[in-house]
């Protein structure tokens, strides 16, 4: 759980708890359409995106992450 003066402090309420947004995600694009997603959480937001950039980069060639 985010706790005050995180990044994703508050994010819950957003969408009246209904359904969780997480910070760390990037979708895989192959000829410009979505077919995947890869998502990382345990840490920091901007170290969970770059972990999930890498991880979308391992399939260089194939798709492309926005």
């Amino acid at each position: 759980m985010s706790q005050p003066g995180d990044p994703a402090y508050g994010i819950a309420s957003s969408t009246e708890h209904k359904i969780a947004i997480f910070p760390g995600g990037v979708p895989l694009l192959a000829d410009g359409k979505v077919v995947g997603a890869v998502g990382v959480i345990g840490s920091k937001p901007d170290q969970d995106h770059a972990v999930a950039e890498a991880g979308a980069g391992a399939g260089a060639g194939e798709f492309t992450s926005t």
